[in-house]
């Protein structure tokens, strides 16, 4: 695949490289960041360098993406926004900003732009992008709600955080789904 840069004016989304570790490395330091998803911790150089030679690199080798999200066509790493491969014309979304920028909407800016690629005929031409997230994960779950995504239920103990069992929220959203706010989704509280 070829490398798409996606922009709306305030959110950049370009591929992640080699100088960008130190930056990745920073951002993983944060403990939010490790309370709520499946990166090491603690988080090393190392980690960062195999993040975009196992992830990265053949995830834009089989049309399945990782971006790095910034502020500013050549600013800094402020968070990652990627695809993963789940079958036949699906992906789930995954994705992490940096404390400074939470809060703000650059995230879900970040995913409209993903989604609106993901689901173009002339993008990726999926069909349906999946979202999970640990049961408690309130600021991941408003992201996937504002950007259509609608709530599919909870599973318990079905994701592996650190080495223990989690239960996992689960939503998804088709290519026939509006990108505004999905109705019905639960009280999380």
């Amino acid at each position: 695949m070829y490398e798409h840069t996606l922009t709306d004016g305030t959110a950049w989304l370009t591929r992640p490289t080699g100088t960008d570790i130190d930056r990745i490395v920073e951002c993983c330091q944060d403990p939010e960041l490790a309370r709520w998803t499946t990166i090491p911790s603690p988080y090393h150089r190392g980690d960062a360098e195999d993040f975009l030679d196992r992830a990265v690199a053949p995830g834009w080798a089989s049309n399945v993406p990782t971006w790095a999200v910034r502020t500013a066509a050549h600013g800094q790493v402020e968070g990652m926004v990627g695809l993963h491969a789940r079958g036949h014309r699906t992906c789930e979304i995954g994705f992490w900003l940096a404390p400074a920028h939470r809060g703000r909407g650059l995230m879900s800016r970040a995913v409209t732009l993903v989604c609106d690629f993901a689901f173009a005929s002339d993008g990726l031409d999926l069909a349906r992008i999946t979202w999970r997230a640990v049961v408690g994960n309130h600021p991941s779950a408003a992201v996937a709600r504002r950007n259509g995504f609608h709530y599919e239920g909870s599973t318990r103990s079905s994701g592996i955080q650190r080495g223990s069992r989690v239960d996992e929220w689960h939503a998804a959203r088709l290519a026939t789904d509006p990108p505004t706010p999905a109705p019905n989704w639960p009280d999380l509280g």
